[in-house]
């Protein structure tokens, strides 16, 4: 039987839980440092894609509510309530990603308009270029755009 640790590119959950083991002995001459490093950055950049997609979804409901008043649903706005205590909490548990909410609502932008092209159908042209919404209507509980 192996008895040698996991390694990191062969069994990452095994080599997650040794190496939290490891620490918490403080067995610090033993721990794979390189692998902590790359695993801490894709944690973060996790936590933004997580705080991104989110956003995505929102907006692609936005513009379909804006846009296609006559087909709105129950469905469109519980998603877009349920999204947004999604992006909240993301924002909750990841404060600091509030200093890249401009990169991160150009991205969720651009996804979310992309997104809503599939659904609706509609020309491209329809969409604005750039994000119609602030950060703020994006998260308000009371903000449905378009004619009411």
């Amino acid at each position: 039987m192996n008895t040698s640790p996991p390694k990191h590119d062969e069994d990452v959950y095994g080599w997650a839980i040794h190496t939290a083991n490891l620490l918490r002995n403080k067995k610090m001459s033993e721990v794979d440092f390189d692998n902590i490093i790359e695993e801490i950055e894709v944690l973060g950049r996790s936590e933004q894609h997580e705080l991104t997609n989110r956003l995505s979804l929102i907006i692609m409901h936005l513009l379909k509510w804006h846009y296609q008043p006559e087909k709105r649903t129950r469905s469109w706005q519980l998603t877009l309530e349920e999204q947004r205590i999604q992006a909240k909490l993301c924002l909750k548990v990841s404060p600091s990603l509030n200093s890249k909410l401009n990169e991160i609502l150009e991205n969720a932008y651009e996804i979310g308009k992309i997104k809503a092209k599939k659904e609706t159908d509609l020309d491209e042209n329809v969409f604005p270029q750039h994000c119609p919404y602030t950060f703020e209507e994006i998260m308000s509980d009371a903000f449905y755009p378009g004619p009411q």
